[in-house]
């Protein structure tokens, strides 16, 4: 990936890989964008690499494919952005529209996270560790959010599990927040 990320007015990043979905609604206020939700997937569950993610978030996820596929299969789900442990960066739905990554959420009182958030995903699982390639993409993609929706501050970069606690876990124990933020800042 570029060190310098563009996002252009689209809401699109020049260099991501587009696979768009059509697992997303207009945002009632493009303007309210003020919250970035990390989250990790893995398809099958902590196996990497593939392409079941990219099928899951388009609906053709093969339900035949593997017994966990057969619960989520029906599943409309999405992400703005996934990240690939090779640092690859993938987007599915324009920032200027609502992906459907939060599920039942809220944050600081307010519910319906996925209207004013956008949500990264990284190729992971909660107790794996997470590549430097995932994290100098992160770090380069949150900056590039965070210069672009400054309502995006630090304190507002959070995990699924702190918008949906109890219900997720995700980026779970495995990631690295302290490292995360310090290269935010610097």
């Amino acid at each position: 990936m570029s060190d310098n990320p563009t996002l252009k007015d689209d809401g699109w990043f020049t260099f991501a890989r587009r696979a768009p979905c059509d697992h997303f609604d207009q945002r009632q206020d493009p303007n309210d964008i003020s919250l970035l939700v990390i989250h990790n997937i893995s398809l099958p569950p902590n196996k990497f690499g593939g392409n079941c993610i990219e099928s899951f978030f388009a609906g053709k996820l093969d339900p035949d494919a593997h017994p966990f596929f057969a619960q989520i299969a029906d599943l409309r789900v999405s992400s703005h952005f996934l990240i690939k442990r090779t640092g690859e960066l993938v987007q599915f739905v324009s920032i200027n529209e609502r992906a459907w990554h939060a599920g039942l959420s809220s944050f600081q009182g307010r519910t319906r996270c996925n209207d004013f958030s956008i949500g990264i995903e990284l190729e992971g699982a909660d107790n794996t560790d997470y590549t430097e390639e995932q994290y100098d993409a992160l770090v380069k993609v949150s900056k590039t959010i965070m210069r672009h929706f400054k309502k995006i501050t630090l304190g507002r970069v959070v995990g699924h599990n702190d918008i949906a606690p109890g219900r997720k876990t995700d980026p779970g124990f495995a990631f690295d927040w302290a490292k995360y933020r310090k290269a935010l800042t610097n």
